[in-house]
């Protein structure tokens, strides 16, 4: 059932109703499960067993956790007047080894059934080129694996959860069908936002009143997502797949435009589809996690990736970049160079600092690259962000210099849209590896960019990527809209978003906004019988 479908609005004008015409108000999380489960069902019924085990052993296991940390509680206080401090700290690293030996037990046991099911046949087929490559006969069988429903999403945030109870910053759940309304709750289950335990449990468990004023803003919500999605993204996706159908036949010219079509089918529909979902929640008094900051005004690619995905980049930073860059291994590393000759002058001093930091960033977005796709073509994206994240960190203080020097202010205006506009670029070059269908096709588009440059030819293939002029106008009436309404927020100084802006406005003008907005769904949308709706792009991640 797609967010973008009708017999989804459907669905949850059912389970809103249901929800709030429930008289007992402490059971309306059921309402919810019940919901989340159906919609899981009617997804793909045949994968249930899968976000079942997930719950089920991430449920257990963190219970084991917390009796290990109350019983390790109470035998220190037990022992509190007869045991020395060497006796309390021996018996404390025996109680953490226990516990992480868990913890790695449930992250092996989940992260190991997402890798086989989304890296088997890629590892498979790696190795038996790299052997192929030595004469070896032998080959490694290829299986036919489906990713179930959402299955990244709610891995990660069940383990997020629990290397949370393993570090005592949440008290595990112990009612197991509360933990799977977490797990699974419809609104984020396709493509997140990645959410935190303790951010967003407690508010599907407590219940909620209606509230005329959230339910508005969920609708605007929702709708500001549809024209995302069907007006924009799914219009510009019409001309992508033209191209990606046929990429060998593209000029440089007609894959240069294609990139900056992709830029905005890919946020139309990452950011479309998690308004439906965050608008969706809120109707029912829940508010999750934004997942974007207008993320093309970013002056950096660190700052964009801050911008970009917010959810997946916080549980990084939290579960693997802080643990990576905070380790004995680094920190040793970091002090070591600073004892060293190199270490004792101002660069070496420097790079030494930053080097856990420069290190744990590539880490990152290796994996990045690896979660976005089983393919070389998504580690060598992975690798691009994190080598430009690591050279600018290690290299800040040339920048800084030179900028002083040239006596440039952070604050210049001209300097500022100079920033963005290189920052765009590297992320344009990263898109490359997303649009292209394999790491050497990748490779031949750069080639294409500076020696296969034809404005007659490039016109001339880009009118037949089954989009008419009247199409293209739309798609950049479309951009043009979600640029203004990004500068509006960028540039809000009163802390308000759009929707609480339009609250201020007279009623007149505000209907009519969400009139044109439906009218404009209506009329330029694409969908309707005959028409196969586009997935979401971050479904396939």
């Amino acid at each position: 059932m797609s967010y973008t479908s009708i017999n989804f609005l459907f669905f949850v004008l059912a389970t809103v109703l249901v929800y709030f015409l429930l008289p007992f108000k402490k059971y309306r999380w059921v309402v919810l499960l019940a919901a989340s489960v159906t919609f899981y069902l009617l997804a793909g019924y045949q994968f249930a067993g899968f976000i079942l085990f997930t719950t089920a052993s991430t449920y257990l296991l963190a219970r084991w956790l917390d009796k290990i940390s109350v019983r390790s509680k109470a035998e220190l206080k037990a022992h509190k007047a007869d045991w020395s401090r060497d006796d309390k700290k021996t018996y404390k690293n025996k109680i953490k080894v226990r516990k992480r030996l868990v913890m790695a037990l449930c992250l092996v046991l989940n992260f190991g059934i997402l890798a086989f099911l989304k890296y088997y046949n890629f590892f498979s087929g790696s190795l038996n080129d790299i052997l192929g490559g030595f004469g070896v006969a032998f080959s490694a069988p290829t299986l036919k694996l489906i990713l179930p429903l959402g299955i990244s999403f709610y891995t990660f945030q069940t383990m997020g959860y629990i290397v949370d109870v393993y570090r005592e910053k949440t008290a595990p759940e112990k009612n197991p069908l509360k933990l799977l309304l977490f797990v699974s709750f419809f609104p984020q289950i396709i493509q997140g936002p990645i959410s935190i335990y303790d951010q967003l449990a407690q508010q599907l468990y407590e219940g909620h009143d209606f509230d005329f004023t959230r339910f508005k803003h969920g609708c605007e919500l929702i709708l500001w997502g549809l024209f995302k999605k069907l007006v924009v993204a799914d219009r510009a996706v019409i001309a992508i797949t033209a191209v990606t159908d046929n990429y060998n036949a593209q000029g440089g010219t007609t894959l240069t435009f294609t990139i900056l079509l992709y830029a905005l089918q890919l946020y139309a529909d990452f950011s479309g589809g998690i308004d439906i979902s965050r608008g969706v929640a809120q109707i029912f008094g829940i508010d999750m996690i934004d997942n974007f900051k207008r993320p093309y005004f970013s002056k950096s690619i660190n700052e964009y990736w801050r911008r970009w995905h917010i959810s997946l980049g916080a549980w990084l930073k939290n579960y693997l970049f802080y643990p990576v860059a905070m380790s004995n291994l680094f920190i040793t590393a970091s002090k070591k160079m600073k004892g060293t000759k190199f270490g004792s002058t101002a660069a070496g001093a420097h790079i030494a600092k930053v080097l856990p930091t420069s290190v744990a960033s590539l880490i990152v977005f290796l994996v990045v690259g690896v979660w976005h796709g089983a393919d070389w073509k998504y580690v060598a994206f992975g690798l691009w962000n994190g080598l430009i994240i690591m050279i600018s960190i290690l290299l800040e203080p040339i920048f800084k210099s030179v900028n002083e020097k040239l006596h440039i202010k952070p604050t210049n205006v001209p300097f500022m849209i100079f920033q963005m506009l290189r920052t765009f670029v590297v992320v344009l070059v990263g898109y490359v590896f997303d649009v292209a269908p394999s790491f050497s096709q990748a490779m031949r588009t750069f080639g294409l960019f500076f020696t296969n440059q034809s404005l007659s030819t490039g016109w001339s293939q880009i009118a037949n990527l089954g989009l008419g002029k009247k199409d293209y106008i739309v798609i950049l009436a479309g951009a043009l809209i979600i640029l203004i309404a990004s500068l509006i927020q960028e540039n809000a100084k009163d802390g308000l978003n759009i929707r609480e802006k339009l609250d201020k406005k007279p009623f007149i003008l505000r209907y009519a906004v969400l009139f044109a907005g439906v009218l404009a769904i209506v009329i330029f949308g694409i969908y309707g019988s005959g028409y196969n709706a586009a997935d979401f792009v971050y479904m396939q991640f």
